[in-house]
């Protein structure tokens, strides 16, 4: 598409001069010309002219929180005004969405939102919001796998294996995540519908705890991100049997997915995204989505997102949305079939 229009914007002659041009100074001028572009689309919108905030639903140092200061960094760089983090943690991120509805349409307050906000529109009972008419998705920004980890010494080398004992021996198996609610815990209940195993799941207060109990053998099967994991896989620590995205993680893989492992349908892929109010005008949603996916393209985010197991990739607002809406619709059915009372 992008190819073909760019043709038509050349007479003959002039795309035979083009031809001419070499490989590498032909890219240089393409990627000048997008720059003039976005450029001339902010002049014209007179966007930015002051600091953007980026509300984040999760605090300092974790996934979600990289994520979006990764990101931020580069596109400060990239519209000349600085984005500025704010942290507002908060059970299934609702202070942030709030704060982020009380908010101008206007391009100056972004929020950073995902499958974590989609599992709450189950999880909670008394929303001042709905997701999926309030706000304005831009763009996802990046995906990431739940891990399946077992202590170093256990006996269980695959998934098949663990779930073939656990069939046999019903009740037998402990498996951990992190806050009954989290995509992690949910990633839990949905491997026991799944599987048809009867396993009881021990929620842990955080990471560290689930880490702990994972080093002491208290549980047989922890549920957490590569980030949570990544200090402790390793002889006589922990071993990851398998991940829950449908293709291999690229920081492992030699580790198998639970699809290869005999387990088709259960496929996690956990994201964070950039939105913000509905009434988003559409001349600063196609931007910013432009300027999203193209500082998701360069070499080194690409690079920091990958060392934190995080896949970058860009979507359009339509596909955010599409995504979102799934979400909503599968975590509601994994918690009603648990009996997860709403909070």
């Amino acid at each position: 598409m992008r190819s073909e229009s760019l043709t038509r914007n050349f007479d003959r002659s002039s795309l035979h001069r083009w031809l001419w041009i070499p490989i590498g100074s032909a890219i240089a001028l393409f990627a000048l010309a997008f720059v003039d572009q976005t450029q001339q689309a902010q002049a014209q919108l007179g966007y930015p002219n002051k600091p953007i905030r980026l509300v984040v639903p999760y605090g300092a140092g974790g996934v979600g929180d990289q994520t979006m200061r990764l990101l931020a960094n580069k596109m400060t760089e990239r519209i000349k005004q600085q984005i500025i983090i704010e942290n507002r943690p908060s059970a299934g991120g609702i202070l942030s969405m709030a704060e982020l509805l009380r908010a101008p349409a206007d391009g100056y307050t972004l929020g950073e939102m995902g499958n974590g906000q989609a599992i709450s529109m189950s999880l909670f009972s008394n929303l001042r919001y709905d997701l999926l008419k309030d706000f304005s998705p831009l763009s996802v920004a990046g995906t990431f796998a739940i891990l399946l980890a077992v202590p170093d010494r256990s006996p269980y080398k695959s998934l098949q294996q663990l779930v073939e004992d656990a069939r046999r021996n019903p009740g037998k198996l402990n498996l951990g995540a992190i806050n009954p609610g989290s995509t992690q815990n949910l990633s839990a209940h949905l491997f026991q519908q799944i599987t048809g195993i009867n396993a009881t799941i021990v929620p842990y207060r955080t990471a560290p705890d689930l880490v702990t109990a994972l080093l002491r053998s208290d549980v047989d099967l922890g549920f957490d991100y590569f980030a949570a994991l990544q200090s402790v896989i390793g002889p006589g620590k922990v071993r990851i049997i398998a991940t829950t995205g449908d293709n291999r993680d690229p920081v492992l893989m030699d580790v198998p997915t639970a699809k290869e492992s005999g387990f088709p349908a259960y496929v996690v892929t956990s994201w964070n995204g950039i939105g913000t109010r509905a009434g988003f005008p559409v001349e600063l949603t196609k931007l910013l989505n432009t300027e999203i996916n193209r500082s998701l393209a360069t070499p080194d985010l690409q690079e920091k997102f990958r060392f934190l197991g995080i896949d970058p990739n860009g979507t359009t607002p339509e596909e955010m949305w599409d995504r979102m809406t799934r979400d909503a619709h599968r975590w509601r059915d994994v918690i009603e079939k648990a009996g997860i009372p709403k909070q």
